[in-house]
């Protein structure tokens, strides 16, 4: 068996090994192995000092962090499903190839933000084999990848929320989407 190679932990490492030491009780008989001493800190040179007109330099790696996506209101939900309540605009998908269903996807969700409307309808069709189809033929996959493309950061400022239609609007072939207030002029 080869000798296991020992390497140095770093700050974060340490910190976070402190954290979980004070919060665990070991077993008696047993204590936490001891972790080597700190090697000397290399002084770090100083950032210039950030200008007025200047922005808050960005955390590299990090990305804006994006609106989340919530449920639909169940009251809503309801008055949908029931029928009490109709989407404000529809689109069918079911046919289309994925690229052009996702450029119709995008482009009907923008409009339907612009127009001021709530609550949209995405129909997806349910991908039902048709008969002579291959066993291996691929089937449903705009019903798959609809709600990926829902979640992407470039819907996230658009989509709300989304949930399975009513039977009678196609179901699990069909989405409610929820699309988000659009700001008027001047507001934040």
């Amino acid at each position: 068996m080869k000798p296991r190679r020992s390497r140095q932990l770093s700050a974060e490492e340490r910190r976070l090994w402190a954290h979980v030491a004070r919060a665990v009780k070991p077993l008696p008989g047993h204590g936490f192995p001891d972790v080597p001493p700190e090697p000397p800190a290399v002084p770090a040179a100083e950032p210039p000092p950030a200008t007025s007109a200047a922005p808050a330099p960005r955390r590299p790696g990090r990305a804006p962090a994006l609106p989340p996506l919530a449920p639909i209101e169940r009251k809503t939900l309801v008055a949908l499903r029931r029928g009490a309540r109709r989407a404000d605009g529809a689109i069918d998908l079911h046919g289309m190839r994925q690229s052009e269903a996702h450029r119709a996807l995008i482009g009907f969700l923008h409009r339907s933000r612009e127009r001021g409307h709530e609550v949209v309808l995405v129909i997806t069709g349910k991908g039902a084999a048709a008969a002579g189809d291959s066993f291996f033929e691929e089937r449903g996959v705009l019903r798959r990848v609809v709600p990926h493309w829902l979640r992407l950061p470039e819907l996230r400022t658009v989509v709300l929320g989304f949930e399975a239609a009513a039977p009678h609007r196609g179901g699990s072939g069909a989405l409610y989407v929820r699309l988000r207030r659009r700001r008027a002029p001047g507001e934040p």
